[in-house]
């Protein structure tokens, strides 16, 4: 069975970091292309970053551009997400997600594997 296991959320104040983990289990790590994805409060999931199985190709969303690296472990089978220079508007659930697609993956329904989420609060 698959699972994933975000974790190093929490609050933190308007420019400083975080570094987001998601652990996989019940998986060939490497075979799963991984996303991150963010939900704030009444409002709809959105994509972060995606990162290529292998990792060789990564792509962050317009939200991240800049600040935001995704990269993996696939000896530790695990996926990060640092964000740098975080904003309130940065404050969401942030989920990690798995997919078995070839290309790159850049919207939910192309994911199949979805983590319960880690809270990212960020004070102005």
């Amino acid at each position: 069975q698959v699972q994933l296991v975000e974790s190093g959320g929490g609050l933190v104040q308007a420019g400083g970091s975080l570094r987001l983990s998601c652990a996989a289990s019940g998986v060939t790590f490497s075979m799963y292309a991984m996303g991150w994805f963010r939900q704030a409060p009444g409002k709809e999931r959105e994509f972060v970053a995606y990162i290529h199985r292998i990792g060789g190709n990564t792509y962050v969303g317009d939200s991240g551009k800049g600040r935001f690296t995704i990269s993996r472990d696939n000896a530790k089978n695990t996926v990060y997400l640092q964000m740098n220079s975080l904003k309130p508007e940065d404050t969401a659930v942030y989920y990690c997600a798995g997919s078995t697609r070839y290309y790159t993956v850049l919207t939910r329904d192309e994911y199949e594997y979805w983590g319960q989420g880690t809270q990212v609060t960020v004070s102005s």
